[in-house]
């Protein structure tokens, strides 16, 4: 390496680390990007890709991890999870996401719209637990 070569190795935690790399090659500075060569590889090149194509002004590729109703449920769930960190009851979550009226108790009860928020919390708590992980890969077969 030449002096103005620099390497940074950070810790992320979970015993993994990101690696980034200077490299001066014929008088410029270039960064480096090392990819490990599994299946999530081909997840890493496209986000490479994105991030080339924003470093140098040229239009971004799709991000094409998640379907447009996806990122829909995905805000859904993190309003839902709010208002429920906020003291919110389900009740009042689902007249605020799901635009209803107010129900009576009996109503609530039958509601499928109570299902819904049920369905919304219990998936909004897996991703806070660690789930949101799942957001950065491709769905593969098995």
């Amino acid at each position: 390496m030449g002096d103005a070569d620099a390497e940074f190795r950070f810790a992320l935690g979970n015993g993994q680390y990101l690696q980034i790399l200077d490299r001066n090659i014929d008088g410029g500075t270039i960064a480096v990007a090392v990819i490990p060569l599994d299946l999530d590889g081909f997840d890493r090149i496209e986000a490479v890709r994105r991030l080339l194509s924003a470093l140098h002004g040229r239009a971004i590729p799709p991000d094409t991890r998640l379907t447009r109703q996806q990122r829909a449920r995905l805000r859904r769930m993190l309003r839902a999870f709010d208002g429920h960190k906020a003291g919110a009851t389900q009740q009042e979550i689902a007249e605020e996401l799901l635009n209803i009226p107010r129900l009576s108790r009996d109503e609530w009860q039958a509601s499928s719209a109570r299902h819904t928020i049920k369905a919304l919390l219990r998936d909004a708590r897996s991703m806070v637990a660690g789930g949101y992980r799942k957001l950065l890969r491709h769905r593969r077969p098995r």
